[in-house]
């Protein structure tokens, strides 16, 4: 008979593990140090040479797009910055970079174990949740930075998702406000929050400007691309809206979220037999998500941030479907007003409810036709996406300016721990 253990018993199992496990390294390593301290005749090292300055760590290579400007970036300034991946076919392991040390680091429970004994400087994820699951934070790490991936509410994060990090560089104004609203809820202590934009955005924008522009046709292209969860409108609609759908005579393109291949994966694939690919029909899971965005002349989706990579740097319309946001999953349902997203959907698209199905196609032309919508799209970009073309540099100066603020408290304290002993 086969000892069975469930998921959440085996995480909790591996992070008592890992505890013992990070316990017994640091105090072993802290014995070594007092030991060579002792040896180097009570001198204080001014810098730990096995200190890595900057890791990058990206939990799925979808999050490559975020993480690509900033390596140029450094790259560019000859700063060397290691990328730790979960993913063994992440493309930054491909990248040609002189200054970007690129790492797949195990997939799972081995990621966590090498991640929590860590010994960095400054640490930079899209991954949330640290110190809640399986990622603990090292003590050998100077500074957690975590960076939005959507310019979408930052609260649609599962709870407690940004509780333990030192920092969050947010892509808008709007962001800043929410993560400070959290913390006044939760009575966190204040971490820094930074407005440095979107990266990701950036270089679809900068990608736009240099491609070919996809133009219209009488037959129009329509991309459905909702998110996951009993929220998002394959799992509330489903054949509903396809039929729909495919009723325009338009070209349809389902994009289903990544992680609907998981998390709702017998649905995804009931949905996808019923419907294979015909010339009605296409099912879309590129990695790279330009070509689709570009091709499409108007979004159909729910609360998803695609809807702002569309609508923003596409310059097109989107059709919200009508659904109701649970947030008792998220740092959502700490805060009483509704998200952001939900109070500004109505300025750059048009609200799609069930009984306005047999309505599609004349919903789908109104929306694209609309010079009301364009200009209610200029108004959201101010709020949720700053520094339009220089994100990955503020990044750049926030991180190597946090680098050297700490690097400069630590020589002092060591000054202060040397004259200490001195006078002993």
């Amino acid at each position: 008979m086969f000892l069975y253990i469930d998921p959440g018993t085996g995480s909790m199992l591996f992070s008592i593990l890992i505890g013992v496990v990070s316990t017994l390294f640091f105090f072993g390593r802290k014995i070594f140090l007092n030991i060579k301290f002792i040896f180097s005749g009570g001198k204080a090292e001014k810098i730990n040479n096995s200190k890595i300055p900057y890791v990058i760590f990206s939990d799925h290579k979808r999050y490559w797009n975020v993480f690509k400007p900033i390596c140029d970036e450094f790259e560019k300034n000859g700063v060397d910055i290691s990328y730790w991946t979960a993913s063994p076919d992440d493309p930054a392991l491909s990248e040609k970079y002189e200054h970007v040390k690129a790492e797949f680091i195990g997939e799972g429970n081995k990621a966590f174990a090498r991640l929590n004994m860590m010994n960095a400087g400054i640490v930079l994820s899209t991954t949330p949740g640290l110190d809640v699951y399986q990622w603990k934070r090292s003590r050998n790490v100077d500074w957690y930075a975590h960076i939005v991936h959507m310019a979408t509410d930052i609260t649609t994060y599962r709870m407690l998702g940004l509780d333990f990090y030192d920092a969050v560089l947010v892509s808008g104004p709007y962001q800043l406000q929410q993560v400070k609203a959290l913390e006044t809820r939760r009575n966190l202590p204040s971490k820094e929050v930074k407005v440095v934009g979107c990266t990701y955005m950036d270089s679809l924008k900068q990608k736009l400007d240099s491609s070919k522009r996809i133009t219209g046709s009488d037959r129009k292209t329509v991309l459905v691309a909702p998110s996951w969860g009993s929220s998002g409108i394959l799992a509330k609609y489903g054949e509903k809206i396809i039929d729909a759908l495919i009723a325009t005579g338009y070209k349809i393109i389902v994009r289903p979220h990544p992680q609907s291949f998981t998390s709702e994966k017998e649905m995804l694939e009931s949905l996808m037999e019923r419907y294979p690919e015909t010339e009605a029909i296409k099912w879309n899971r590129d990695n790279d998500n330009f070509n689709v965005l570009n091709e499409a002349d108007i979004l159909i989706t729910d609360f998803s941030g695609i809807i702002l990579d569309y609508s923003l740097v596409f310059n097109k319309p989107v059709i919200f479907a009508d659904t109701t946001f649970d947030p008792t999953p998220y740092d959502a349902a700490w805060i009483s007003e509704p998200l952001w997203i939900f109070q500004n959907l109505d300025k750059i698209g048009i609200k799609l409810n069930e009984a306005d199905f047999g309505n599609m196609k004349a919903i789908i032309d109104c929306a694209i036709d609309s010079k009301i919508l364009q200009s209610g799209r200029e108004e959201v970009k101010e709020e949720c996406w700053a520094n339009i073309g220089s994100s990955a540099k503020t990044v750049f100066d926030y991180l190597t300016a946090k680098h050297e603020e700490l690097n400069e408290k630590k020589l002092k304290n060591n000054n202060i721990n040397t004259h200490e002993g001195e006078e002993q």
